[in-house]
């Protein structure tokens, strides 16, 4: 049986300009990403090399510039534009799995947290 490796990133701080409302698109508001990519790490852990894994800032600037890049409506969409973008660029990466938190959402009620959580791999990618 074989298991996939995994790296996570938690709480990754980000400002963008996503909702549906047009004080969201016009004032911004503050997110979180969560990003947990599986890869195989087995020659990484042999070798203790970086160019036989993935390097984890290169994966927050690509999640960073994929994130805020531009304005959606929906929490969904930006969270699957910023996962395939880790995907397109990191060949190495089997499935990225992100959660995009609100941590601000204009809800009437309280909540303790509000995020959006999108797995995608490589088959679905290709």
């Amino acid at each position: 049986m074989f298991f996939m490796d995994r790296i996570h990133i938690e709480g990754m701080e980000l400002y963008a300009y996503h909702g549906c409302l047009e004080s969201e698109r016009e004032d911004g508001q503050a997110f979180l990403l969560d990003i947990a990519l599986e890869l195989d790490l087995a020659r990484a852990c042999r070798s203790d090399d970086l160019n036989d894994t993935v390097d984890y800032a290169a994966v927050m600037q690509s999640a960073a510039e994929a994130f805020t890049g531009e304005a959606y409506n929906l929490l969904e969409r930006a969270a699957e534009v910023t996962a395939q973008a880790i995907l397109t660029r990191f060949p190495v990466i089997e499935s990225v799995t992100l959660r995009a938190h609100k941590p601000d959402a204009p809800v009437r009620m309280p909540a303790a947290d509000i995020f959006v959580e999108t797995k995608r791999g490589r088959k679905q990618h290709e």
